[in-house]
């Protein structure tokens, strides 16, 4: 269930409480001092958490105003491999 932010009238501060999505009330009652508490419209926590994706996430933004500085191209990966395959299978493959 998500949760819903809320605040006293009598300015006690703000609180959130988790109701079904089909049963939002406009108002609850201030856990501090039982007065009439309306809800607030607040943005969503999505991008709260510490996840991987998140992670990410965050290093792609980042990489768009601070990009990694290279000196050079990346190593060759080829180095110690054949040009030519020895699977059987290859050789029915067009030829370029």
């Amino acid at each position: 269930m998500p949760l819903y932010e809320f605040r006293c009238a009598a300015d006690c501060g703000p609180f959130e409480r988790s109701f079904p999505m089909a049963d939002v009330p406009g108002t609850t009652r201030c856990p501090r001092c039982d007065r009439d508490a309306v809800r607030r419209v607040s943005p969503p926590r999505l991008g709260h958490g510490s996840s991987s994706a998140m992670n990410l996430l965050d290093r792609t933004k980042r990489s768009a105003h601070e990009p990694d500085v290279v000196t050079g191209p990346p190593p060759s990966t080829t180095a110690g491999r054949s040009a030519v395959t020895s699977n059987p299978l290859h050789r029915r493959l067009p030829r370029p």
